[in-house]
């Protein structure tokens, strides 16, 4: 293989058998139960990088189940988002993220810079409750119920959150295990459609583990719910910090 072969191919790895195709990514039907609490602000502020700030210590715990993904097929994925701002601009940050598929965990740590960890995510219906649950190896650690479609939100408002920048500290190591990339990446959906969205009396479990810290921004008081069916393409990204720049 020639160096221009290589350069023309290496756009993830393995290069001769990349786990992921090139993109854009469109996800159809991509279902989410959201439940925004409130939790503790000095914790917070501990683990939101600058030149991200907070006005309120709110905490997003998403379940989100992704049954049609170009390239990276059907599954699901949980994790907290924090509200933020960039410049008065309000955005949610990535904090943590959790899935079961090997291919967008690898592509969405390698192109955006997605906190993803491979773990046991899981979003379904059980009779008159949507149910989200998290276990990381054998054992449970976020577990969330909210009444099934008890009210019926206006779409509008729901686009407008969805189409808000996000952000995400993207890490990569050197070989000598330094950092050679450290930067913080922002990135919007495009092409959405609000295909409904509702809401419900709510409930969410956090349970301490040491290698998926979920309970590290704890519960202390549940503040809205949203359930929404989507479909949307995930949007490249720009780096709008770098952290090792002189």
């Amino acid at each position: 293989m020639k160096i221009d072969d290589v350069r023309k191919n290496a756009f993830s790895m393995p290069l001769t058998s990349p786990i992921y195709p090139p993109g854009p990514y469109r996800f159809i039907n991509r279902e989410y139960l959201i439940i925004t609490y409130r939790t503790d602000p000095e914790a917070l502020r501990a683990v939101v990088p600058e030149p991200l700030t907070i006005d309120e210590p709110l905490v997003k715990f998403e379940f989100i189940r992704m049954p049609d993904s170009t390239g990276f097929g059907d599954y699901t994925e949980s994790g907290q988002v924090i509200p933020v701002k960039l410049g008065g601009v309000a955005g949610g940050y990535s904090h943590s993220m959790y899935l079961n598929d090997d291919a967008p965990i690898a592509g969405g740590r390698e192109i955006w810079g997605f906190p993803k960890k491979l773990a046991s995510p899981s979003l379904a219906v059980d009779k008159d409750v949507l149910v989200g649950t998290l276990d990381y190896g054998a054992i449970r650690v976020a577990t969330a119920t909210m009444g099934y479609k008890h009210r019926t939100l206006d779409t509008a408002p729901v686009l407008a959150g969805m189409l808000a920048p996000n952000y995400l500290l993207k890490i990569i190591p050197h070989v000598d295990g330094t950092a050679r990339i450290c930067e913080l990446v922002q990135y919007e959906l495009q092409g959405v459609t609000v295909k409904g969205a509702w809401s419900g009396p709510a409930a969410l479990e956090l349970f301490q583990h040491a290698l998926a810290p979920v309970a590290g921004l704890p519960v202390l008081e549940v503040v809205s719910s949203v359930h929404i069916l989507a479909d949307l393409t995930l949007g490249l990204g720009r780096v709008v910090h770098d952290y090792l720049a002189d």
